[in-house]
């Protein structure tokens, strides 16, 4: 069975748009198979653990429709899906590593850690441990282990041959083995690190399919030889180009906003979200922007990914989320505007309003700016009213019967009567019932709105 996993760290305030994308990849994959998508997390950095970050995520995934078989609130096969309860069977293959002598105890304090990178640095050689330790006799080890010594397990690797594996999306990797870390697997904690926490879950947990970002590529060598050394298959690896800020920088929250949360609270749609989301490093083979995700589906395949950083782009964004508000139906984005604004309009105004205003929105966060002044009168009017338009176009509404043609027709006869422009009586009636110069359909706006009230907005 296919079975594929996204393996969020609770370490920031939500769900990273990053990580958003790579779970809707493994989340296509595993429905375009009929298989399982799951959610573990790796919560085994402590230090910088946020409390509360793993509600968030699994909020921020059921918000977006990015729905998992197995995961930490919901159980599975493989339970617990927690790396920190978890802890026992690290200890157990790490200590099997260490008997077949492909790990080894490390006893280096920090201090002579630093001072070792230090002499790489000022040499300028690559930052790597010396493999000091490596050198011990396993007994002479046991022994230092035994006596309390602090220590750490590190993966022993070969210092010839090349490491090589098949990437979905980039074909063969080589690596040599010269050229790679002896990497701490087993921290003095008892907590593992990433390497060796995401070969023995992803083992464990018959995880078919390993798609991920690639900045994890210079790390697949080193899991690559923990399957083997482990003797268990390897499973697919397929890792995703990196979204990029429009200047091509790695895409980060000093540049941008990272969280799907703050998309959320921006009035952004999840179908717009994940629809753009999609079409990062990958097009649809019909040339279509505008697609559902179970479309998605039906065409998707690792091999068609593009491995060219793709451009996170707020405003392509904002085009394609307006798009989507424009092909929703009314009674369902009345719905979705009277939550956002969490039922602070009522539903029978924000439905008779949506046709005027929906046309110039890209955000559900934009209907405030475009339709407040139906609930609520502008405190202020920029630019600030002039009398004698204002009269003329009151006093016209006032004799006038309330629909559209008959408010036209007695503006333009009242403006030239009284030697006035009519545009500039209509700008005029604008501003003091909305506030401003630019809005929705000025006499469209007023019969929602009702003549006693529009009256009482412009008389002075």
């Amino acid at each position: 069975m296919v079975r594929t996993r996204i393996a969020p760290s609770p370490t920031g305030q939500d769900l990273h748009i990053g990580n958003a994308y790579t779970a809707l990849v493994n989340y296509v994959v595993a429905k375009k198979n009929e298989g399982k998508f799951i959610i573990r997390i790796e919560d085994t950095d402590r230090t910088r653990f946020v409390e509360g970050s793993e509600d968030h995520i699994l909020e921020s995934l059921a918000w977006l429709g990015i729905t998992h078989s197995e995961g930490p609130d919901t159980g599975g096969p493989y339970t617990p899906y927690r790396q920190s309860e978890r802890l026992s069977l690290y200890k157990k293959y790490a200590e099997e590593l260490v008997v077949q002598g492909k790990a080894y105890y490390c006893f280096c304090t920090p201090e002579r850690l630093a001072e070792m990178r230090k002499g790489q640095e000022s040499r300028h050689e690559p930052p790597m441990y010396d493999g000091m330790c490596k050198a011990f006799s396993r007994q002479q080890s046991a022994i230092r282990v035994k006596n309390g010594e602090q220590h750490v397990i590190r993966l022993s690797l070969p210092d010839e041959g090349v490491t090589v594996f098949t990437d979905l999306i980039r074909g063969e990797i080589s690596f040599e083995n010269k050229l790679l870390d002896d990497q701490v697997l087993l921290k003095s904690d008892g907590f593992p690190t990433y390497h060796l926490g995401v070969v023995v879950d992803d083992h464990l947990m018959e995880i078919s399919h390993i798609i991920r970002g690639e900045e994890w590529i210079s790390s697949t060598p080193k899991h690559v030889l923990l399957y083997q050394f482990l003797g268990w298959g390897l499973p697919l690896y397929a890792h995703m180009p990196l979204l990029r800020n429009p200047d091509k920088s790695k895409l980060s929250k000093r540049k941008n906003p990272v969280w799907v949360s703050w998309y959320r609270e921006q009035g952004f749609l999840p179908e717009a979200l994940l629809n753009y989301l999609a079409t990062m490093a990958w097009a649809h083979p019909d040339e279509k922007e505008i697609f559902s995700i179970d479309e998605m589906v039906e065409v998707f395949d690792l091999s068609d990914v593009q491995t060219t950083a793709p451009i996170f782009d707020i405003e392509k964004l904002r085009w394609m989320n307006g798009e989507y508000l424009r092909k929703t139906q009314n009674s369902k984005l009345k719905t979705q505007i009277y939550d956002f604004y969490n039922g602070i309009y009522d539903e029978d105004t924000i439905a008779k309003t949506l046709p005027l205003v929906v046309e110039r929105m890209k955000t559900l966060a934009e209907y405030r700016s475009l339709a407040g002044f139906f609930f609520e009168r502008p405190k202020e009017h920029e630019p600030p009213l002039k009398v004698a338009p204002l009269k003329v176009g009151g006093e016209a509404l006032r004799l006038s019967d309330w629909n559209h043609d008959a408010m036209e027709h007695a503006i333009r006869e009242a403006s030239e009567k009284a030697g006035m422009k009519a545009k500039d009586v209509f700008m005029e009636l604008r501003v003091a019932v909305t506030g401003k110069t630019v809005g929705p359909p000025l006499l469209e706006s007023l019969e929602v709105l009702g003549k006693d009230e529009t009256l009482r907005r412009i008389t002075l």
